[in-house]
């Protein structure tokens, strides 16, 4: 799957943060704030974030961060990354914060062992191939007490909304998402991973699979997206 998805992401990438910001009203925005909060990151701290794309959680982990902070952003799509490192110059990033975009894969991230004192995913566990290998990399790579934060989509719990959100997720966004980039398929594939993928308790079970510990899983907007934490 993951040349696939590779390519998909190639493709969408100059568009990506407009048809972000449209299919989801701007909502994405502020969950990937409280996600970076729920870091509470201190001075001279080292993160990842993983799947960084565009990097907009890299750059929001910036603006929250402390002096001495250290900030990598980690993705598999070279196309991803040439517009994080673009976006730097009209970014505003804090003195004494580093943030830095390099090329790398999910499930083999090639850091030290206990080098990092946060790391984030933001919808992007769902696109690797082996979601509880990617886990214990990165539990590898937390030092003991440090934190894991991931965003990612889920199912709806409540039956009138689920079939609303479905409605809208199957029908309208990947034709709303085609206008904006010209890749029907690539807004056809998010709902049909999304529906497909473990959300909250079955999440958490991975996470602990993994070596986390204090694992919890918040539904965002009625369970169209989950907020999961864990400690190393």
């Amino acid at each position: 799957m993951s040349e696939a998805v590779q390519k998909m992401f190639a493709n969408i990438a100059w568009r990506y943060d407009l048809a972000n910001d449209i299919l989801s009203f701007g909502i994405h925005r502020l969950w990937r704030k409280w996600a970076v909060r729920s870091l509470n990151l201190q001075e001279n701290a080292r993160v990842l974030d993983l799947c960084t794309g565009t990097g907009d959680v890299a750059f929001e982990i910036a603006s929250q961060s402390k002096p001495g902070t250290s900030i990598t952003g980690m993705d598999f799509v070279p196309e991803m990354l040439e517009l994080a490192r673009k976006k730097v110059d009209s970014q505003i990033v804090p003195s004494g914060v580093n943030l830095t975009f390099v090329e790398g894969d999910a499930m083999n991230v090639g850091l030290p062992e206990k080098s990092l004192d946060g790391v984030t995913i933001s919808f992007g566990i769902r696109n690797v191939d082996d979601p509880l290998l990617c886990l214990k990399q990165l539990q590898r790579t937390l030092k003991p007490g440090g934190r894991l934060a991931i965003l990612e989509f889920g199912q709806p719990q409540n039956k009138f909304f689920a079939n609303i959100y479905w409605t809208y997720a199957k029908y309208i966004l990947p034709r709303i998402g085609a206008l904006i980039t010209g890749n029907r398929a690539a807004y056809e594939y998010l709902p049909r991973t999304s529906q497909s993928f473990p959300s909250d308790s079955r999440f958490t079970a991975l996470l602990k699979d993994a070596g986390f510990q204090e694992e919890k899983y918040q539904p965002l907007f009625g369970g169209i997206a989950y907020l999961y934490t864990a400690r190393a």
